[in-house]
């Protein structure tokens, strides 16, 4: 850093430090910005920067102090990033504005004690900074991180590591996932922020900073998977307006449009979103359902369907039907996913929040969860696996299905509806947690949704093929089935998260120290 950068950067932290309020107004402004990496992702320094930023300020904090420090960054982070939870609440469930901002800053807030505590644990125990206190503040951070996404059924949307989907850092996420890229991310940018701390500047930071993403892009070449073949695929985009999809007055024309485009459609699979057909098999016409099952049990025909099933006694399950002339010998006359990973509110209601969901219009049940490891559905030698929705989200999940690798999925498969959140950022963002699994995995990603994203993501994370949001229409196209594993699917697959866990504490426990005590000022 230069010496005038340096008397900048030294005379804007005396004004911080002579205002407190002005340092929480600054490091929440930080937490807002780097959202902006998660929409376009070409502005990943962006949100290395905030976490730089963040980890000056909190080198220079009590505990107590770091503790604030991380609260209000979350917040601010979390509530810029999934504002759109507003328009699911207000607009289609109905609760009173002034209710549904506070239930996004109230949720924004809740999740980002995980980092406040991070932060007052690197506060307390960085030790002189450096290197060494990095990894103590990458430790702290991944243990945040990790708690958002598991505890209390997880909510890991903005994590770290979705920002780097087109950095050199993603070349890791094959080996260390997206929690692994993370840590690096806040262990990189904590050497540089504390080293902004001391009278003397190093470029240690800034010789890591290049090594890693040099190490990244060697990493991200190389490839461990091998291509099984191809299959033609035709993705519907039904583009039905949120607040009438279930609607019994126009449920009727729906089900007409989807038929219109199952007719229309050209692909060996057709992939429909979430709910597509928004009705129980039961209270379909059963003529409707027949046409469907007759058209997809031709020879080289298949289709995989989002549809509600079961009953009240048996219960209810958020499904994706898959037809093809082979499942009509399995159970039921189709292959069938149930959903695994459900979402609080929306598909099950967490004890003692009754009150809170009657004040809502929105169709919500408790639905029965699927199991986790669940079969592919096999269509022309490619073996496809299902998720539903945010069910992406969860690597560590879909790793499961991996092992053993002999039956691992070829191609994996997202229906979604994200009409939920209306044109917003959740459609972008969707997407780069789509493809970040796609890097993981090394496996590619087709998305049928009702508004958006719609597209196909090779084995890279690239995007081969898309549609316009917010149109109805049908994306044919061409995808490469893959085969075999990543280091992240072999141990996620088998271990899930507890590796990142371990990795942390021990981290934590061996290099943990406090600060050097400032030496007092006497009294003039």
């Amino acid at each position: 850093m230069s010496r005038f950068g340096g008397v900048v950067l030294g005379r804007f932290a005396t004004a911080l430090a002579a205002r407190p309020v002005a340092e929480l107004v600054f490091v929440a402004g930080l937490g807002a910005l780097q959202t902006l990496a998660f929409v376009a992702t070409a502005f990943w320094l962006v949100q290395f920067a905030a976490v730089a930023l963040l980890a000056w300020r909190v080198g220079l904090a009590s505990p107590r102090r770091a503790a604030g420090l991380g609260l209000i960054f979350g917040t601010a982070w979390l509530g810029a990033g999934t504002w759109w939870l507003f328009i699911s609440l207000h607009r289609y469930g109905g609760l009173p504005a002034w209710l549904s901002v506070l239930a996004v800053v109230a949720l924004s807030a809740l999740l980002s004690l995980y980092l406040a505590a991070a932060m007052a644990a690197a506060a307390r125990w960085r030790g002189a900074g450096g290197p060494i206190g990095a990894c103590v503040f990458a430790a702290a951070w991944l243990l945040a991180e990790l708690a958002r996404g598991v505890f209390f059924t997880g909510f890991p949307w903005l994590a770290t590591g979705y920002a780097y989907v087109d950095s050199p850092l993603a070349g890791f996420a094959p080996w260390i996932g997206v929690y692994g890229i993370g840590a690096l991310v806040a262990g990189l940018a904590a050497w540089l922020g504390f080293s902004l701390t001391g009278a003397r500047r190093s470029r240690g930071p800034a010789i890591g900073l290049v090594a890693t993403l040099l190490a990244g892009a060697l990493l991200g070449r190389v490839d461990f998977t091998a291509p099984t073949g191809t299959l033609a695929v035709s993705l519907l985009q039904g583009n039905v307006p949120q607040d009438e999809k279930f609607s019994a007055r126009f449920v009727p024309e729906a089900l007409a449009g989807t038929a219109t485009q199952l007719e229309q459609a050209r692909g060996e699979l057709v992939v429909g979103p979430e709910t597509v057909i928004p009705m129980l098999p039961s209270q379909l016409d059963p003529a409707y359902l027949a046409a469907v099952l007759t058209r997809f049990r031709q020879p080289g025909r298949a289709a995989i369907l989002g549809i509600p099933m079961g009953d009240e006694e048996a219960g209810y399950t958020n499904s994706a039907l898959g037809i093809s002339a082979a499942s009509e010998a399995l159970p039921g006359g189709a292959y069938r996913y149930d959903k695994h990973h459900l979402v609080p509110f929306g598909e099950f209601v967490p004890t003692g929040f009754k009150w809170f969901t009657r004040l809502m219009h929105i169709p919500l049940g408790d639905f029965n969860r699927g199991p986790v490891t669940a079969p592919s559905f096999e269509v022309r030698g490619e073996r496809v696996a299902p998720n539903i929705c945010y069910e992406d989200l969860f690597g560590e999940e879909l790793a499961a299905r991996f092992v053993p690798a002999a039956t691992a999925p070829t191609l994996l498969a997202n229906i979604s509806n994200i009409g939920w959140f209306g044109d917003t950022v959740a459609i972008p963002q969707h997407l780069g947690i789509s493809r970040m699994r796609s890097l993981e995995l090394q496996r590619p990603m087709i998305r049928a949704t009702n508004t958006g994203a719609t597209v196909v993501i090779d084995h890279r994370g690239a995007v081969t093929a898309e549609l316009p949001p917010f149109v109805r229409g049908i994306l044919e196209a061409k995808v490469e089935g893959r085969s075999g594993v990543t280091p992240f699917a072999w141990w996620a697959g088998r271990l899930g998260l507890w590796p990142m866990w371990a990795l942390a504490v021990v981290v934590l426990l061996v290099l943990h120290e406090r600060p050097p005590l400032q030496p007092r000022r006497r009294p003039a």
